[in-house]
């Protein structure tokens, strides 16, 4: 599920762009919900959920960010630090399982958010 840039989400700020590092995910309380953030090399900036449904465990923002070509295009991701499932950052979902379940039958993509930046300001989309 994707919060969308909707009139009437609520954006937030969370950091200043140069607080990400490029290939890099930061964590961020947003609206209740832990977030992890991700520069892309481009400038761009990627919000998925912090929690990984593999491992049950709150760690996204410190997994491997790459790409993998998915239908023929380029597309970034990032890997899970605990079993090593890749997920792609635009859309959450899960490219590889690895091997493994989700932990407790949760589903394997991961919720994403919409996010943009505004200055030099990471804003991330809030539903009102």
């Amino acid at each position: 599920m994707t919060i969308l840039d909707e009139p009437t989400a609520v954006w937030t700020a969370v950091c200043r762009l140069g607080d990400l590092a490029p290939e890099r995910g930061a964590a961020a309380l947003v609206g209740g919900e832990q977030v992890a953030i991700f520069r892309l090399v481009d400038g761009g900036v990627l919000a998925v959920q912090q929690h990984d449904p593999f491992s049950d465990a709150y760690v996204l923002s410190r997994g491997i960010v790459g790409s993998r070509a998915v239908e023929g295009v380029e597309v970034p991701t990032v890997a899970s630090p605990m079993h090593k499932q890749v997920f792609d950052l635009r859309t959450g979902r899960c490219l590889d399982p690895a091997g493994k379940a989700p932990a407790r039958g949760l589903p394997p993509d991961l919720r994403t958010w919409a996010a943009r930046v505004r200055g030099d300001v990471v804003e991330i989309a809030v539903p009102a």
